[in-house]
């Protein structure tokens, strides 16, 4: 269909080239799959990054990627538990809408930050129960250690991230 902005593929109205979103969300679940997050949740995700609100409908949902009510609702569920998307109503509705959350990437790895610290402290407790002077014992010691250093660097970029959007906006 052709739209209003004279494109191939773009909805009246919009300028949008629906062809080209639908290109950009399949190519950007496609590294998601691949860096590995389910297939079907990567979709979920890149469409709801690419929809203007940040936000849809379970049939939009599916009416987009032309998939089954089934599929999106597994797709949210996984995607709701690494608290990526959110679930709301729509006012005066019993539609849900699912909504990514505000500064979705921030949030994801400052989350990631409580996970190195767990994976550290398991880590240092396994080597001093192995011993930290076994080859096993070294090499989990070796491997907290790095955990502790990425912890300490994701901190200090998030604290950079974040300087760096209050004075750009």
């Amino acid at each position: 269909m052709t739209g209003g902005a004279g494109e191939p593929g773009a909805v009246e109205g919009t300028g949008r080239d629906e062809d080209a979103v639908a290109r950009f969300v399949e190519r950007f679940a496609a590294e998601m799959t691949e860096a590995g997050m389910q297939r079907m949740a990567a979709r979920v995700f890149a469409s709801l990054l690419a929809a203007d609100d940040a936000s849809m409908t379970s049939a939009e949902l599916g009416r987009q990627l032309r998939i089954s009510p089934a599929a999106v609702s597994g797709a949210v569920s996984y995607l709701g538990q690494v608290r990526m998307v959110g679930r709301e109503r729509d006012p005066g509705s019993r539609r849900d809408r699912y909504r990514l959350h505000d500064e979705i990437w921030y949030a994801a790895f400052a989350d990631r930050d409580q996970v190195l610290i767990r994976w550290e402290r398991t880590l240092r407790d396994g080597a001093r129960s192995l011993g930290e002077d076994t080859p096993a014992g070294a090499r989990l010691r070796e491997t907290a250690e790095f955990f502790e250093f990425m912890q300490a660097e994701l901190v200090g970029v998030l604290d950079r991230w974040r300087e760096s959007r209050r004075t750009s906006g």
